[in-house]
């Protein structure tokens, strides 16, 4: 058979195949950008201790090695965050370095697949910083971010 022939059953076999293209929802949506590892695999405890100020290191250092950011909207529902404005990188990117344990409210495009909701930001419209201050209850998760100089202290204090 020859290449064009081939290539003439490949278009019409992929014409003939549905679309599954996910059809995107635009929407704004408040809530705190979290390390959906920590929040979903529960290695450092619940999901009630990988948020807010307990949580914020590990989550950078989560983000900066390429685990996917999550946004904890408000409706309690999580959203795979795939693009933040400004950044070339997906969801890891400098952005959200600087916004982890955040709590924004963004306007972007809203996927669903699957059962996972997927979100692209186009703007972040608010900024209210890290209001969930979770450290009081829960130390610093994980510890060992606590450098040892400062546990020296601490121990020395008694």
């Amino acid at each position: 058979m020859s290449r064009s022939i081939l290539a003439s059953i490949a278009l019409a076999a992929m014409a003939a195949l549905p679309a599954y293209a996910a059809e995107g929802k635009r929407i704004e949506i408040k809530g705190e950008l979290i390390d959906t590892w920590c929040y979903f695999s529960g290695v450092m405890g619940g999901p009630e201790a990988v948020v807010g100020s307990a949580h914020h290191t590990c989550a950078m250092w989560c983000a900066a090695g390429g685990i996917p950011v999550g946004l904890l909207g408000e409706d309690g529902e999580v959203y795979m965050v795939l693009k933040l404005p400004e950044d070339d990188a997906s969801n890891g990117g400098e952005t959200f370095l600087t916004l982890t344990n955040d709590t924004i409210e963004a306007e972007g495009m809203h996927y669903e697949r699957d059962g996972i909701n997927y979100l692209v930001v186009s703007k972040v419209v608010s900024n209210d910083g890290i209001p969930n201050e979770t450290h009081e209850d829960f130390g610093v998760i994980p510890g060992n971010v606590i450098p040892d100089s400062v546990v020296d202290k601490v121990l020395e204090e008694g």
